[in-house]
């Protein structure tokens, strides 16, 4: 592709195109962008396009979020060495890009800000070494906009630095970029501050000044988050002293007004800065205690004089947790010890910020998923409830007692008064109910909730007498909020409740399942966790059964907009199926059709992946519940299900194909080679489509299509020999075995192709394989691809003969089986680990000494290394050290958007063994051993002689085990 005026102008029209409402018209356009992405000088169409001034703004805003997703897909090279984009468009980007996005309209400005740190985390700092120079020498220019272009593309590159496990690597980059720029950042840091003094009345140039500090604020936290850098710690008094003054300083221009729900510049700068304060007081803190008494009285300062408004919450969320931080530590202990600080914390800064406001209630009616994504998915760890929960928590590990005592009195305090009013002080017992369960709880985990809890507080009597009361009340939709609460608390303390108190509260979970929003929400939750973690095992739910799955079901609704499907409903339906397995059936009438009418309705717009993914699972456990019982059965699941499926595949609902892929693995493994109907013909008309390259290209569909495909060789190989497909299966292994990635399941397809076919079909390919598998050890020797090598080389050995194998190997070059035994097997068996394809390894080695005429004859001089290799199978743990051409892609590098792969657990296929004559290995071993030593008497004695004392020993405790003697 040329850059030219033609070109250009394309490219805007199908730009413009793609923001098109309608699908007919968007669509196309969006292909015709994915088909050309490929082609030189399309990135430098995209800056040219994002570049003209006198192309409409929404044009080059559009063009700007195409570049960072274009550069998104292709910047990565990939494992295999495959790069999607030309070197010469990768330098010209680089020479271009940093300084178009400095001088372009903050909107398009983030989005080359982002596309530079994509290229940077891959690039930076050996093959960008300049970046950080150019991008600092801006600091002396003077004009703010390019300040903050530079200081927000240092953030984004940065920010990785808060996250990433330390390494030589990282430690080397973070060197490189403190080298070039926390002297400028410091010296920034001071002008910026010594301008706004000098601006002092000035509320437009102060705005952008304080804008610069709270993105300085930013870099230096990431910069000081993986170790104290040595500049840092140096300028302690440049950048400590200001960054108080800084969050004490009084703006008045610059304060919000109280009309907005938005943080203005000083709310942004001050949480910033807490934020800073946080990091120091627990990663250095012996650097940092010479300041923490001054930061401790200007944070608590800061909460005083901040009020519940909704501007306010990330500040107070970092400035709590600044505290909770500085509690941790034994050197800051004077300043929480007193009984008076820790009841004023109480009063003026915990129940305050525990107390559910209007906008938290009107979260709660308006918009429950929010208010639960927050409450307890764990999500909320910006929210002041969380902090104020968290500063409790750390508060009352170091002094128990005294918390107990002072906020013991408040929760008593909250409670008489709820209980007085007649309910009206509802939101009392709330903050209570809060208060309680932070203060009580010591450390749990996600599957059990909270397993350790404080001797000092009764559980169960609290629980009996001020959490059942509230579920006991007939209405659920009264006091919804408590209701919520008291369903929280049973879910998580389940595993420190007596079972009769669960018993109890169990039926009344599921009356609140037909309640509505939050409540129903959490009476679902509640239900499946309880189930999950065995409090509610399968005898005890039986009777609650027609209950709990008619309040799912009823609860899941008729909702045709997939938006309103609730993930929570649909994980405790299949919670509940799977523990009930065949008690399950009777149900399973009226869920099924409801199950497979939402599918229909979510195939067309898959907005909420969980729900989807158990939406899926329950449908495979309900086709294996029911075909389990009634083989006939998988006719009606066939042809409900086919035109979904048919539906999703025609669209393209790429989120939806490996689900598919998964389920008609699942169907027609069921079905097996039988059946009427005309799912026969169904499948028949499946396969080709099957092998069409573009779905292999979709790393998500792999796994599930290769499946799929030995499901077809497993139950229909009648089909895929009648159609002619099986060279385009082979086809497939060749581009499978020769990723890194996907070699695995290359093997995995061929040998199921040879395990079902037989050497009648596949002799004359096998010769081609082996060449294939040989030549990419030559290429790229990995520890997964050994290890899959050795096990399938293994069941060849068992399943076709051992000195078949090595005549096919040694046919592709002479003597090559015995260069691969003496530098792959030997070394390398110890390596391989899964149970199965250990027991391939063992098995082939079992062959090779065994029955093998040439291991007799010109191979013997491998007979002992063999042998040995084999007892350190068997008696050492696998090697999991790597190999040299090992190297690990992140999932964050893989190119573009791409639907993850989810495993289907209910639609799994019974792990096939294709050696299930051999229980044993080692009893086959030494029965091996035994039938040799009475075909050929005289012939181990020697040869076992040549073994090492200690795996002499281990072998004759083995043959010693199973009684045999050789001779």
């Amino acid at each position: 592709m040329e850059v030219s005026d033609e070109n250009l102008a394309t490219l805007a029209s199908y730009l413009e195109k793609t923001l098109n409402p309608d699908p007919n018209i968007r669509r196309p356009a969006e292909k015709f962008l994915e088909g050309v992405e490929s082609n030189q000088n399309y990135g430098i169409l995209l800056l040219n396009l994002i570049n003209n001034e006198n192309a409409e703004l929404v044009i080059r805003v559009t063009a700007s979020i195409t570049f960072k997703n274009y550069i998104k897909r292709n910047w990565p090279v990939d494992e295999d060495g495959v790069d999607r984009m030309h070197s010469s468009d990768r330098a010209t980007i680089k020479s271009l890009i940093v300084q178009m996005m400095l001088k372009t309209p903050e909107g398009i400005q983030r989005q080359l800000s982002d596309a530079v740190s994509i290229i940077g985390k891959h690039d930076f700092p050996e093959k960008w070494p300049g970046l950080i120079n150019e991008m600092v020498e801006k600091f002396a220019s003077g004009d703010f906009h390019l300040i903050n272009g530079v200081l927000r593309t240092a953030h984004s590159l940065f920010k990785r630095y808060r996250y990433e496990f330390k390494s030589q690597k990282l430690w080397e980059e973070i060197k490189h970029v403190l080298d070039n720029i926390a002297k400028p950042l410091t010296d920034l840091f001071v002008a910026l501050i010594d301008l706004a003094k000098k601006n002092n009345n000035v509320p437009h140039a102060l705005k952008v000044i304080y804008n610069s500090l709270v993105l300085t604020c930013k870099v230096f936290y990431s910069l000081n988050y993986q170790d104290l850098p040595e500049f840092f710690e140096d300028n302690m008094p440049v950048w400590m002293p200001n960054l108080l003054n800084l969050l004490q300083d009084k703006v008045p221009c610059l304060e919000t007004s109280d009309d907005t729900d938005v943080p203005g510049v000083m709310e942004e700068l001050r949480t910033e800065i807490c934020n800073c304060a946080a990091l120091y007081a627990l990663k250095y803190e012996e650097e940092f205690s010479p300041y923490a008494p001054a930061f401790v009285t200007a944070v608590w300062n800061v909460l005083l004089n901040t009020d519940s408004k909704l501007r306010f919450d990330a500040l107070v969320s970092n400035a709590l947790t600044f505290l909770a931080k500085v509690a941790e530590k034994n050197s800051y202990k004077n300043l929480f010890e007193d009984p008076a600080t820790l009841s004023s914390i109480c009063e003026k800064v915990v129940i305050p910020n525990m107390q559910l406001r209007e906008s938290d209630l009107e979260l709660f009616e308006d918009n429950p998923e929010e208010y639960v994504s927050r409450d307890i998915e764990g999500s909320d760890v910006d929210t002041r409830r969380r902090a104020a929960c968290d500063l409790v928590r750390t508060l009352a590990l170091h002094y128990e007692d005294k918390m107990m005592s002072i906020f013991g009195q408040y929760v008593e305090v909250m409670l008489l008064k709820y209980s007085e009013s007649g309910g009206s002080a509802w939101i009392g017992k709330d903050t209570a109910l809060f208060l309680v369960t932070s203060l009580a709880s010591r450390g749990g985990t996600q599957a059990a909730g909270v397993t350790k809890a404080s001797p000092l507080v009764d559980l169960t009597s609290f629980a009996a007498n001020h959490v059942l009361p509230e579920l006991q009340r007939p209405n659920v939709e009264e006091l919804p909020v408590l209701k919520a609460d008291a369903i929280k608390y049973i879910m998580t303390f389940r595993s420190l409740l007596p079972k009769e108190l669960i018993a109890t509260a169990f039926p009344l979970l599921i009356q609140h399942i037909k309640g509505s929003g939050v409540v129903c929400t959490y009476g679902a939750c509640a239900a499946e966790k309880l189930i999950a973690g065995g409090m509610v095992g399968r005898a005890a739910l039986q009777p609650h059964a027609a209950a709990l799955l008619g309040a799912l079901l009823a609860a899941l609704g008729a909702h045709g907009d997939p938006a309103a499907h609730n993930e929570y409903v649909m994980k405790a339906v299949l919670r509940t199926l799977a523990c009930l397995r065949e008690d399950a059936l009777p149900y399973l009438g009226e869920a099924l059709p409801k199950l497979a009418s939402m599918l229909a309705v979510v195939s067309k717009n898959p907005c909420k992946p969980h729900f989807n993914h158990y939406l899926f699972e329950s449908l495979s456990l309900a086709i294996q519940l029911v075909v389990k019982s009634n083989p006939k059965a998988i006719t009606a699941f066939e042809d409900a299900l086919f035109p979904i499926f048919q539906g999703i595949l025609q669209n393209d609902v790429q989120e939806f194909m490996p689900y598919v892929f998964q389920m008609l693995s699942l169907l027609l493994e069921l079905r097996g080679s039988g059946g009427d109907g005309s799912a026969p013909e169904l499948y028949a008309a499946l396969l080709p489509c099957l092998l069409a390259p573009p779905l292999w290209e979709r790393p998500a569909n792999v796994r599930p299509l290769v499946r799929l495909l030995c499901a077809f060789v497993l139950a229909r190989d009648d089909l895929v020999l009648s159609s002619g497909k099986l060279n385009a299966m082979l086809g497939v292994f060749q581009k499978l075995i020769a990723s890194k990635t996907n070699d695995h399941e290359g093997f995995y397809l061929i040998q199921t192709m040879l395990f079902k076919f037989g050497q009648s079909v596949m002799q004359q390919y096998t010769k081609q394989i082996i060449t294939l598998l040989f030549q990419r050890l030559s290429s790229s020797k990995t520890t997964k691809y050994v290890k899959g090598l050795i096990a399938f080389l293994g069941f060849y050995a068992a399943q076709f003969g051992a000195d078949e194998l090595i005549e096919l190997v040694d046919s592709v070059q002479a003597n090559m089986f015995a260069l691969y035994v003496q530098r792959v097997l030997v070394p390398d068996v110890r390596r391989v680990c899964g149970a199965l394809e250990r027991k391939a390894a063992a098995v082939g080695c079992v062959r090779l000494l065994c029955h093998s005429a040439r291991f007799r004859a010109d191979l013997a001089p491998l007979w002992p290394a063999v042998l040995q290799a084999l007892i350190s199978l068997f008696e050492l743990p696998p090697d999991e050290s790597t190999l040299p051409d090992d190297h690990f892609i992140e999932v964050d590098d893989m190119p573009g958007y791409q639907p993850q792969y989810a495993h289907l657990t209910c639609a799994k296929s019974a792990a096939d063994d294709p050696l299930a004559g051999i229980d044993d290995p080692k009893r086959y071993l030494a029965e091996s051993l035994a039938e040799l030593s009475r075909a050929q008497p005289g012939l181990l004695p020697p040869l076992l002689g040549a073994l090492d004392e200690p795996h002499r020993a281990a072998l004759q405790a083995c043959l010693a085990a199973y009684s045999v003697h050789v001779c």
